[in-house]
């Protein structure tokens, strides 16, 4: 790479105007991405409570958080048992409903429309219409169970049901999911297709064989998107649940936000913000790991042909 003294003036201008054209979005990541990431690793270190100027007191929030506060690995349990529940079912789904938004089928645009919309409706919005929905004695849900013949849980009321009910709510927004998918499908090539049913292959074998393979680059995005978008639930526990019954939905970030915003132990909150960066870029490095066994693309067919 040449130095700037050694560029020619239209080489400098083009510079120049990238560097200019990258600014707004260069000086919002210092501001509010990595500024308030270094700020946070700063005041974990501390014990600071707003009113007070921070206190330095090393390692002891992380000392605390391991050895002398239960509520840390209630929160932690719920959140990793959440995002097990939940992981599966979304990639699953969401699967499931691209390959039949990808039929070719009259008015499918309008479906596709139909199955994204919740994707884009506020978390707030759904929890209180779930709220609607799961009343245990006059919800939608239980009513329509009782008249086949079956007595509905208390869902989000229900210590034991709790926690799953807000994984299967999660599910609510799976069409967002389903339309990356799809954009998965439609850039496989038809012509493998053509030439597997030639050879007389049935409909199982051109998915396992053909779509799933090719799609796995999709799969590796979701599954690390959908992953990180578990580790950080918040609005179901917040609107809904209030971490209860019985701390059956005390997620992590709940717990977060008791910390910071309603006990005000900021250094504390800064901590368990910190960690829980660090457990979802382990997770991330994990799975990204394990990607070369099975993510396949096309480039590395061409490299070994």
């Amino acid at each position: 790479m040449a130095s700037w003294r050694e560029m020619s003036p239209r080489a400098k201008r083009e510079a120049i105007d990238g560097y200019i054209s990258i600014s707004p979005w260069l000086i919002g990541f210092l501001l509010f991405t990595l500024g308030p990431i270094l700020a946070s690793v700063y005041f974990s270190f501390t014990q600071w409570t707003i009113t007070r100027p921070p206190e330095w007191v090393g390692l002891d929030n992380y000392v605390r958080m391991f050895t002398r506060d239960p509520l840390f690995w209630t929160a932690l349990k719920v959140t990793f048992t959440f995002v097990i529940l939940t992981l599966p079912l979304q990639i699953i789904l969401g699967l499931a409903l691209s390959l039949m938004l990808n039929l070719k089928v009259r008015g499918m645009n309008l479906y596709r429309t139909i199955f994204y919309i919740p994707a884009v409706i506020s978390g707030v919005a759904v929890s209180l219409m779930f709220i609607w929905l799961l009343q245990p004695d006059t919800g939608v849900i239980n009513t329509l169970l009782e008249g086949i013949g079956i007595q509905g849980p208390n869902w989000f009321w229900d210590p034991n049901w709790a926690l799953p009910s807000v994984a299967l709510m999660s599910l609510w927004a799976v069409g967002g999911g389903a339309v990356i998918y799809l954009a998965g499908l439609q850039n496989i090539p038809p012509h493998l297709y053509e030439a597997a049913e030639i050879d007389g292959a049935n409909t199982w074998y051109r998915f396992w064989r053909i779509t799933l393979p090719l799609l796995t680059p999709t799969l590796f995005f979701q599954l690390i998107v959908t992953m990180i978008g578990a580790f950080k639930v918040f609005t179901e526990a917040f609107v809904i649940t209030k971490g209860g019954p019985l701390k059956a939905t005390y997620f992590y970030l709940f717990y977060f936000y008791e910390e910071a915003f309603q006990n005000f132990n900021m250094g504390y909150a800064s901590a368990l913000a910190i960690l829980l960066m660090l457990i979802i870029l382990l997770a991330t490095v994990l799975v990204n790991f394990t990607s070369n066994r099975w993510v396949y693309y096309e480039s590395d067919g061409e490299g070994a042909a």
